[in-house]
């Protein structure tokens, strides 16, 4: 009988859900009445409007071209430079120089001597292309009803076209499950399709031969570099990895010959091109490896296969993460091109295209980030340029952490197992630096990284914050408070933030008597990242004791003093931490209201600076509270008043969430609506300029904050909803303390909340000035109407 009213009750409940499911679709239903897709009426022209596809091991770029195609190639490890070791052992030296002369006001002659204190070399190399996929249609040049569409829902990128009485079709996915390129040409007559394929790639030295009349190789290795210094990218003086490629052509009908290095395929009307490639990188240390065998043995296994096959292993692989979170803003379906709704999206507010944005973001992530390639960099694992924006390298003031912002609440968790192995390798470079550079235990690492795990500071004294890894430990503590994995704490989280503790501990100094409140502990020497002072009308980098600073260590010392205590470890450290966490500086608020950035209130260099570092205790961070804290959350509002709209476009994206925590939904939306109009590039790649990915990641995640927002304990519902979605859903969404969250909206107003927990939990759920508290249970939903009233007996 027990069990009989178990199953009725689940049953039930599993009936309610789709009844809400269904209601909440109807909600929004007119945007999501076909998959959401980025579509075009002619073919890129530049790079920038080509559309992206990716593995997290192998990206591509997908132009659509008709008489000649190019599928531009990336592969994740594929970088410049080699194996090498940044730590100076002579930095050290110059470490209580530096500090004396911040401690008494001589910046100027501080930085000077900072100079020594730079990693070797003081540059890091870039991430670099990989090779281009090239195929060539005789007599295509004038085809008619043309159209390009990237279909997020499958991950496949779609050209479609009319040459005479034939209509061709490719589709073009990178698949996961297989670690290949697969591309699919079709003609719909008979014997139709005739084309040729060949590779090439920008790098020097590299050969292609035909192998067995259907396949081309293609092998090469890095080669030494000469970069100006103007590019911020090191050169190197030895050649680096091996690299190698294959393409493999199979027909239905017709022929494939080889032409020297070009394949010719005749008289087919169906016909597959599987392509896959390799590193010789093994990891940081190592780049031995068999870069060809790796590269076949991924062709030989796919080719075994058939397009059905592997189309159907990557379309459930990529919807099985895609799918767990969906938004939809109720507007109906605008039948217009992507690069023109982006035109237009100043006079009409289309939120569809918002929602289309948010999807996007969702499955950049995914193509960009999975487990066997490396994390998502400043162009997340795409890249045609030897000489890249930034050397598109992993750059740890914000835009690494940024990347991967959209990933817990988004339930999008395997994406981020890239980011925990690259932190794995920099606890350990991190440490030699902390001990050559500061003599402190733990591990540190400054404002970039590369494949090489790079932790010095680096390209001038603005590399001088050690806060890198602080900011990366909180964010695997952030990843545990939304996971609830103590597993993962215990493997990965934990001794991440123990290492960063004990790097915090030993290089926290005194502020002697004199200085702006003395005997407080700070860091030093830093910066306020990218952003400079003035002091006697001169510009400077260089500081001790900035807010972000003291912000980023006051968050890792309260998240350590849990942790070890949830894990029952390293008590005499947790009171070390205590203890120092007390004698940390107050915030400050400024003479124009503003939260104060350095320790003292110095002018600024640049007032519309794209950063505002001192605001990360209101965004990601959870210390500045416009309940708990409101004064500072005032000041933080003025700060983002006299700042202004950033500029770049992380900076645009970076600000939807600061102002969604202040929840100010008009000017959360003022800033969404600058980023799609002012910092989105026709393919909705983000630009800075130029293109740079952290935007679309940090729109994603500032769209989410608006509609929900998540701390210990306390879940609070559409706190920033804006005017312009009056209709919605958002389905699936991850809060803190284990739970998922599906809610809907009609006329503005809060219709359905629905819980789902991991495991049991307490909430305070509060919708404006509603309040409620429940106690979930796994495996029994918890529905709630726009009163917060329970509707469902539980």
């Amino acid at each position: 009988m027990a069990l009989l009213k178990s199953v009725k009750r689940r049953l039930a409940q599993g009936l309610m859900m789709a009844a809400f499911s269904l209601a909440a679709a109807a909600a929004g239903a007119q945007d999501q009445s076909e998959p959401p897709s980025l579509w075009y009426t002619k073919p890129a022209a530049t790079w920038t409007e080509a559309l992206p596809l990716g593995n997290g091991r192998i990206g591509a770029m997908d132009f659509g071209g008709l008489e000649d195609e190019r599928i531009q190639t990336n592969e994740s490890s594929l970088w410049g430079g080699g194996p090498h070791r940044y730590a100076d052992p002579q930095a050290r030296a110059h470490l209580q120089e530096v500090r004396k002369l911040l401690f008494a006001g001589d910046v100027g002659k501080a930085e000077g001597v900072a100079k020594d204190m730079l990693g070797s070399p003081a540059l890091l190399p870039a991430y670099l292309p990989f090779v281009d996929v090239r195929l060539h249609f005789p007599g295509h040049a004038n085809a008619s009803a043309y159209e390009h569409r990237l279909d997020l829902g499958e991950a496949i990128a779609r050209t479609t076209y009319t040459v005479g009485d034939v209509r061709y079709r490719r589709e073009v996915f990178v698949s996961y499950p297989d670690q290949v390129l697969v591309l699919r040409l079709t003609a719909s007559k008979a014997g139709a399709l005739n084309f040729g394929v060949d590779l090439a790639s920008v790098h020097r030295s590299t050969q292609v031969t035909s192998r067995g009349g259907d396949e081309l190789e293609l092998t090469g290795q890095v080669q030494p570099q000469s970069n100006p210094a103007y590019s911020w990218i090191a050169s190197w003086d030895r050649p680096g990895e091996r690299f190698a490629a294959l393409l493999k052509v199979s027909v239905d009908t017709g022929h494939v010959r080889a032409d020297g290095t070009r394949l010719e395929i005749s008289g087919a009307t169906t016909a597959t091109v599987l392509f896959s490639g390799g590193t010789s990188f093994r990891n940081y240390r190592d780049i031995s490896g068999d870069a060809l065998a790796l590269a076949k043995k991924h062709i030989d296994l796919a080719s075994q296969r058939s397009y059905e096959t592997l189309l159907q292993r990557h379309v459930e692989d990529f919807r099985a993460l895609f799918l767990r979170t969906r938004l939809s803003l109720g507007a109906a379906s605008i039948q217009r091109p992507t690069d023109e709704r982006l035109r237009h999206f100043a006079h009409d507010d289309d939120a569809g295209l918002v929602a289309l944005y948010y999807a996007f973001g969702r499955y950049l992530l995914i193509a960009s980030s999975r487990q066997g390639g490396q994390p998502a960099n400043l162009q997340g694992i795409w890249n045609e340029d030897l000489m890249p924006a930034w050397g598109s390298k992993w750059t740890t003031n914000i835009n690494l952490q940024m990347n991967y912002w959209p990933a817990d609440a988004g339930d999008l968790w395997e994406t981020q197992e890239p980011l925990w192995h690259l932190i794995r390798d920099l606890r350990q470079s991190g440490a030699e630096t902390a001990r050559a550079h500061y003599g402190a235990r733990g591990w540190v690492l400054h404002h970039n990284t590369d494949l090489w795990r790079a932790t010095t500071p680096v390209d001038g004294t603005w590399g001088l914050w050690p806060m890198g890894g602080v900011w990366l430990a909180n964010q695997m503590w952030g990843h545990y408070s939304f996971s609830g994995d103590d597993a993962f704490l215990r493997r990965d989280a934990y001794p991440a933030m123990k290492g960063a503790v004990e790097f915090v501990l030993d290089t926290l100094v005194e502020t002697p008597a004199g200085t702006p409140l003395a005997g407080k502990l700070v860091t030093s020497p830093s910066t306020s990242p990218e952003n400079q002072y003035l002091m006697h009308g001169e510009p400077h980098h260089l500081t001790y004791g900035s807010t972000m600073d003291i912000e980023l260590v006051d968050e890792l010392l309260d998240n350590f003093v849990i942790a070890s205590t949830r894990l029952h470890l390293d008590e005499a450290l947790r009171v070390q931490v205590e203890q120092a966490r007390k004698r940390l500086p107050p915030l400050q608020i400024g003479r124009r209201g503003q939260l104060q950035e350095w320790i003292e209130d110095y002018p600024e260099a640049e007032p519309t600076h794209r950063h505002v570092s001192h605001l990360y205790a209101l965004y990601p961070g959870h210390g500045i509270d416009v309940d708990r804290t409101p004064e500072l959350a005032a000041a933080a509002r003025k700060t983002l008043e006299l700042r202004g709209d950033g500029g770049t476009g992380w900076s645009r994206a970076w600000r939807i969430a600061l102002w969604a925590r202040l929840r100010d939904p008009a000017q959360a939306y003022a800033n969404l609506k600058l980023l799609l109009t002012g910092s989105t590039l026709p393919n909705m790649f983000d630009t800075c300029p130029p293109f740079q990915i952290d935007g679309n990641f940090g729109g994603v995640a500032g769209i989410t904050e608006m509609l929900i927002q998540s701390k210990e304990g306390e879940i609070r519902v559409l706190p920033a909803l804006p005017k312009e979605w009056p209709e919605g859903h958002l389905l699936g969404v991850r809060v803190r303390g284990g739970a998922k969250v599906d809610l809907a909206w009609h006329a503005g107003h809060l219709t359905r909340f629905v819980l789902h927990a991991d495991h049991d939990e307490s909430y305070r759920v509060v919708y404006g000035q509603a309040v409620t508290r429940i106690e979930a249970r796994p495996g029994v939903p918890v529905v709630l109407d726009g009163d917060l009233q329970t509707i469902v007996d539980r």
